[in-house]
């Protein structure tokens, strides 16, 4: 490729915020869970290389950009995240396949080079003009006050805020900051797994009741302090059904065989998380307080679709 950026291109990254930034010179945009993208188009020639400077470009053939010479900043995404992670797999009938069945997209959000002139010290808002202008290619939304980013706070992953007069700064949390979307929801409790050390709690097994009255497991809880691990054993304890997983060593276990302690489900827990892949809590499950008052059967599945 003839173009003046090469890859590797390490994408600008955003400090994490727990609130949006108020005031001028601000742009706000969604935040997209799918695999973050540098895409290099020369013509007929497509790259995509991975936040970390991998190629993916075998592993998306269904992605098609307008003819010209640019290069991207920009999101791919699928279905699901756990859709998008299935196609990392060596065999090419596997990927061709999945490209067809569950077909990606890429959203751009930034121009870092068109024709054989680098964008990277123009400003946000100067390369967000220039991004506009490449006819073809889907564009993530874009507004200029945080009172109109609030709703994706509510309805998307959350909100990427950006420093309209700032330069592009390859690898550097710098000009950008991101809120994650927090939501909260009330679990079941249906076992626990042990921690590394003796006598400890590490987490505990979160369930929710699907319309047919089937408690499904939903995730996992951590991050209790070192006095709570040691407490919770015996708080659990009047709980345990008995029955418990054993299997390989896990990094739960640190060789012992005990995996899981199931649990009677009467225990509620009010949690926080900031995201759902699948009907799974994929990450960042925390416990905010235990509820007394809230009646085990009431903790529904539909609370992950809210």
């Amino acid at each position: 490729m003839a173009l003046p950026l090469k890859p590797p291109v390490l994408p600008q990254l955003a400090r994490s915020r727990a609130a949006l930034p108020e005031g001028d010179g601000w742009a706000y945009e969604p935040k997209w869970d799918g695999f973050r993208s540098i895409v290099f188009v020369d013509s007929g020639d497509v790259e995509l290389q991975s936040r970390n400077g991998k190629s993916l470009t075998r592993y998306f053939p269904e992605l098609r950009f307008p003819n010209g010479r640019y290069v991207l900043d920009g999101e791919i995404v699928a279905a699901s995240f756990d859709t998008l992670g299935q196609r990392i797999h060596p065999a090419a009938s596997r990927i061709a396949r999945l490209a067809e069945e569950t077909p990606s997209r890429f959203i751009a959000f930034d121009l870092l080079a068109r024709g054989d002139e680098v964008l990277l010290e123009r400003s946000y808002h100067e390369r967000r003009t220039l991004l506009e202008a490449v006819e073809g290619l889907e564009l993530t939304p874009v507004v200029r006050t945080s009172a109109e980013a609030e709703r994706w706070l509510r309805e998307e992953e959350g909100v990427v805020a950006k420093e309209t007069a700032c330069p592009y700064r390859p690898g550097e949390r710098t000009g950008m900051v991101k809120v994650k979307r927090v939501r909260t929801i009330d679990c079941v409790v249906m076992g626990w797994r042990p921690g590394k050390a003796e006598r400890t709690v590490g987490a505990i097994i979160l369930g929710l009741y699907d319309d047919g009255g089937r408690l499904r497991e939903v995730g996992h809880s951590s991050g209790f302090t070192a006095r709570e691990k040691r407490e919770l054993v015996d708080t659990f304890a009047p709980y345990e059904t008995g029955e418990r997983g054993s299997g390989e060593p896990s990094r739960w276990t640190q060789g012992r065989d005990l995996e899981w302690v199931a649990m009677r489900p009467e225990l509620v827990v009010e949690i926080t998380f900031d995201h759902v892949s699948d009907g799974r809590i994929r990450h960042g499950a925390k416990v905010q307080r235990w509820r007394d008052d809230k009646p085990p059967a009431e903790c529904r599945l539909a609370q992950l679709d809210a």
